[in-house]
């Protein structure tokens, strides 16, 4: 298994990508929580993440709203099943932690998708960004809830964005 690594300037800040064998492993915030530390990033290979570099800049510039990029999130099955529901959230859309326990067939599981979700190592491209709160309100993200404010208006579609008031 080689690993690589390479930094990737965003209007969120620098974003360390860590790839295991060409599949995306890892997208993390400077400060995220529960980061890896730097013997687990793998040799420097800026070369090996032109596609990532790519599709990060399209999402940000707002003309990507699903990356195509072969993905290895490391975790456990139930952490790899909340991972799943995550791409499956549409752009511009949110999901509570309550949905998602729903459809993995047990509300009661909320908490744990939520543990799940808060360990999610593919930031932004597995968008753990898009869980709220039962409420709708902003709730913990490992990247802090000000970048979370800040992916989620990016998504937030331009009709829905005029007719707030504030």
């Amino acid at each position: 298994m080689a690993r690589t690594h390479t930094v990737i300037a965003s209007p969120v800040g620098d974003l360390l990508t860590v790839a295991e064998d060409g599949a995306l492993c890892g997208l993390y915030f400077e400060g995220h929580l529960r980061g890896p530390g730097p013997e687990e990033w793998g040799t420097r290979g800026d070369a090996d993440f032109t596609e990532v570099r790519r599709q990060l800049g399209e999402y940000f510039a707002g003309e990507r709203t699903r990356f195509e990029l072969p993905l290895a999130p490391q975790g456990n099955e139930f952490q790899q099943r909340v991972w799943h529901l995550l791409t499956e959230i549409p752009f511009g859309e949110t999901r509570t932690y309550g949905d998602l326990a729903r459809r993995l067939g047990d509300a009661s599981l909320a908490q744990a998708v939520g543990s799940a979700n808060a360990r999610n190592p593919i930031s932004v491209i597995v968008p753990c960004h898009r869980v709220v709160g039962a409420d709708g309100a902003l709730t913990g993200y490992a990247g802090g809830l000000e970048r979370k404010r800040f992916l989620l208006d990016l998504e937030e579609p331009a009709e829905r964005k005029a007719a707030r008031l504030f």
